[in-house]
């Protein structure tokens, strides 16, 4: 009863704190930390990838920079309200009325009237699959009285989880300076959503629900398309860009990605598989012996895209195109071949590689060979750059070189900050 008391105090007091704020003073000045860390010219692109069970984060990049979390914000909203149906505070036949406040939200929406209301059940399936901006107000006036209060109760249980980047101010994640997260946190708050309430993460997997005569499909376009993949949510505000955050199991393993700053859906979701797929492979391959992490090539354009190609289907520019994913990691060299000519030892010289890339297609590992080929070709000079292909994905590879040129070369990409692995003969 004093846990509860205190918690609903603290939120009361984030609630004011929000509400005053927003009057008085300017969004950054509430967070100071954050303050024009978000410019224009900032890069929007952050990931992560974790292993749900152990937690253990196989790949980072920027992921402890603010972030806008458009619509992922609806797992936090969700997450507390498996809560109270765990707790019977809550029950799937329940009524949620919705407010003229609620009926005002923009798109995307039910589009449920101001005085009418749905089921819990309901508006659980229409945040989860259309991301209805409308159902996410009208359960957080049920559950918290107001929307800004159920916003200070989201912060204050971000913060309980460990989400010490977080900050909420309404439920749905639409656009505000204020609300913002880094993916990280989303990977926390994933992990909490699996771990906490097994039974009620099915909603997350839902490819479609029907409502009042409608069919509803889900905005993650990976469920149903990549095998294993059974949620979480997309976002999209032009501020954050096209985010995701995305599970999927293989081999009894379950790996959490999250990308933020996509721009487009469809760049986001291939690099989203890329970065599962390849999680994946690292995971089965440690379970080899192997040493092994997840890399990112590091050649990637550092200015903003431009626009948004194509009209959103939620409510981004972003800087993802080059983005790449790799293996790295070199085995242990084996010993040289020695052959024996005319009663003398001679070391054979030994046709070795270097690997410096895995791609999707042929032209994008013939691109990565010519970016090498310019910016290192006192390097890769002499050397035969091709892409192998391996079932779906084509190898970009730099053949004929001896032990220590490979191994040279290998050396001034990684200074470069270009992942690499070199590979001896068969």
């Amino acid at each position: 009863m004093i846990q509860h008391a205190r918690r609903l105090f603290l939120a009361l007091g984030l609630a004011a704190t929000t509400a005053l704020g927003s009057i008085a003073t300017p969004a950054s000045a509430q967070i100071p930390y954050f303050q024009n860390l978000l410019a224009a010219s900032q890069t929007k692109y952050a990931a992560i990838v974790v292993d749900a069970k152990s937690g253990e984060i196989l790949y980072a990049k920027h992921a402890d920079s603010p972030r806008y979390p458009a619509s992922i914000t609806k797992i936090m909203t969700l997450y507390l309200t498996f809560e109270a149906l765990a707790s019977g505070k809550l029950h799937l036949d329940d009524r949620v009325m919705v407010s003229p406040h609620a009926a005002a939200q923009a798109p995307t929406k039910l589009g449920v009237r101001a005085g009418d209301s749905v089921s819990v059940e309901d508006a659980m399936d229409g945040m989860a699959t259309k991301s209805a901006n409308d159902m996410a107000v009208a359960m957080s006036e049920k559950l918290g009285g107001t929307e800004s209060r159920f916003a200070a109760l989201m912060t204050l249980r971000a913060q309980e989880l460990g989400m010490q980047n977080t900050h909420f101010v309404n439920a749905s994640g639409l656009p505000d300076s204020r609300q913002l997260t880094t993916a990280r946190d989303i990977a926390i708050l994933s992990r909490a959503v699996m771990r906490d309430y097994p039974q009620y993460y099915k909603l997350f997997s839902m490819q479609e629900f029907r409502f009042r005569g409608q069919t509803i499909a889900n905005h993650n376009h990976l469920l149903g398309r990549m095998p294993g993949v059974d949620g979480l949510k997309t976002g999209f505000t032009n501020a954050s860009g096209f985010n995701l955050a995305v599970s999927a199991v293989r081999d009894n393993r379950r790996l959490i990605a999250v990308v933020m700053g996509g721009p487009t859906t469809a760049q986001r979701d291939q690099n989203a598989e890329d970065l599962l797929l390849t999680g994946f492979d690292v995971m089965r391959r440690r379970g080899l012996g192997e040493k092994i992490v997840v890399a990112q090539n590091q050649f990637e354009p550092t200015e903003l895209n431009g626009p948004v190609v194509r009209a959103p289907v939620e409510q981004g520019d972003g800087d993802q195109d080059g983005l790449k994913i790799q293996l790295t990691g070199a085995p242990a060299a084996k010993a040289p071949k020695i052959e024996v000519a005319g009663g003398r030892a001679t070391l054979t010289k030994a046709k070795w590689a270097v690997q410096v890339g895995e791609f999707r297609s042929k032209t994008d590992a013939h691109k990565q060979i010519a970016l090498v080929e310019k910016k290192f070709a006192d390097h890769v000079d002499g050397a035969r750059g091709a892409a192998e292909k391996e079932g779906r994905r084509y190898k970009a590879v730099f053949t004929g070189l001896s032990e220590a040129d490979a191994k040279d070369a290998c050396h001034a990409m990684k200074a470069k900050r270009l992942a690499c692995m070199v590979i001896e003969p068969a």
